[in-house]
């Protein structure tokens, strides 16, 4: 039992990660109901920023501190960032069927890895931190204090996103667009302003989930590839719910780590990669019994 609870406390750790992209993914398309491929570059860039703040930082200021000064520093820098490929490329195609500004984000994002490759070389940039792979115990258990460290920076993602959203006026104006943008135009809002702060806020999500993820291995090339497992959390928890981005996240990093430690002892025809795949297994299987997801809104059209 000890073991299973230590697994699932290190999928929770992983899933956190997932969650934070998940959430970035689910507030453009609540946003402007375009799915944003630009997310694994905007992770990348964000985790690479960090990785040259961070030094620096670290020459002036405690290790610990000088790492949550800099992943800061990265989310705003990658969410400037990504106000400007809002404003430059994706605010012309406003109008144009979804489809075709999802194939300029994926456009977007390779331009952007591309670029952010030159700055990262071919080995791997360390991110200063006090963690990396410690373990602490907790109530018994053994656990990777990064892993820590990621469920705590959710939680008061999650927090700041729930009091942004219902105290603050730009959130009011952000859930009024989302529930229908014509009438939320004819009372004032900018919806533009909307779609630059869904990409903005997006961004700095994506940057603060890459440098966490960077804790362990560092920055390289192919961390954006993770980027890729936030698709099934988002879809199994909903494309427009922000509840089960959080869920949905949680649930993929607990089922893959559960997969990937005993798999191999129950169900070893599987093959010894089967963990990889599992987020997508566990997406079809929920698609299949809620084609919308855990808590997507079911669309209705008239006909």
């Amino acid at each position: 039992m000890t073991q299973f609870l230590e697994v699932v406390l290190r999928g929770l750790g992983s899933g956190s990660i997932y969650a934070l992209l998940a959430l970035g993914f689910v507030i453009i398309y609540k946003s402007t109901g375009v799915i944003s491929f630009a997310q694994p570059a905007m992770m990348l860039t964000g985790a690479t920023i960090t990785s040259y703040v961070g030094p620096a930082l670290g020459v002036m200021l405690f290790t610990g501190f000088s790492f949550f000064v800099s992943m800061a520093v990265a989310a705003l820098l990658t969410a400037a960032l990504a106000l400007v490929i809002e404003r430059g490329a994706v605010r012309p195609m406003v109008g144009r069927p979804a489809f075709v500004v999802a194939i300029i984000t994926i456009g977007i994002d390779i331009v952007v890895r591309v670029v952010t490759s030159g700055f990262i070389g071919l080995g791997a940039r360390n991110i200063p931190n006090p963690w990396g792979l410690e373990r602490v115990e907790l109530i018994g258990l053994r656990v990777q204090e990064r892993h820590l460290v990621s469920l705590a920076t959710l939680a008061v993602v999650v927090a700041a996103l729930f009091w942004f959203y219902r105290y603050t006026r730009h959130g009011l104006a952000m859930r009024a667009a989302a529930f229908d943008q014509e009438a939320a135009l004819t009372q004032g809002v900018s919806v533009g302003s909307v779609f630059a702060l869904s990409w903005a806020m997006a961004g700095a999500l994506a940057a603060v989930a890459g440098t966490l993820l960077a804790i362990s291995a560092g920055v390289d090339r192919q961390i954006w590839i993770v980027a890729l497992v936030a698709l099934p959390a988002i879809i199994l928890g909903g494309l427009d719910s922000l509840e089960g981005a959080v869920i949905g996240g949680l649930a993929i990093g607990v089922v893959e780590s559960l997969v990937g430690t005993y798999q191999r002892d129950y169900a070893p025809w599987l093959g010894d990669n089967f963990a990889v795949v599992s987020p997508y297994v566990l997406m079809l299987l929920v698609l299949m019994a809620k084609p919308y997801g855990i808590f997507g809104t079911p669309e209705v059209r008239r006909v």
